[in-house]
């Protein structure tokens, strides 16, 4: 199981990865292998306002359907369209192309108390 050091992490599966105070949302490879095939993403909205913990939308696998929970606050800016399509590109690339939503961060990523890989993989074990 990947988990990037590079990556901070919600405790709810959900990984953020911030470039010039713009945050790359997904879910995290423990989260799709438990789901199991993705068949379905429900996406935000551009524009919507999400706070850290708040649900942004949700994934249906063949297992269940689970919701999504943002692992920063602030304006989704940009929503992964391929994944309509493609919404198994989240179990093939959960850390790459199957990334879910971009959000233009209301405050630092440090205000976020995020978790890093080490606390990430101290909560799944």
């Amino acid at each position: 199981m990947k988990i990037p050091e590079n990556l901070k992490y919600h405790s709810e599966h959900t990984w953020a990865s911030v470039d010039a105070g713009v945050a790359t949302v997904g879910i995290t490879d423990f989260a799709q292998d438990e789901l199991g095939d993705i068949i379905f993403v429900e996406l935000p909205e551009i524009g919507q306002n999400v706070k850290v913990s708040d649900i942004f939308g949700s994934v249906e696998s063949s297992k269940s359907v689970s919701d999504l929970y943002s692992p920063v606050s602030g304006e989704v800016i940009e929503v992964n369209n391929a994944l309509d399509d493609e919404p198994e590109t989240i179990n093939d690339d959960p850390y790459g192309a199957g990334w879910i939503m971009k959000v233009k961060l209301s405050d630092s990523l440090d205000s976020f108390n995020l978790l890093d890989a080490e606390a990430y993989k101290s909560e799944i074990a």
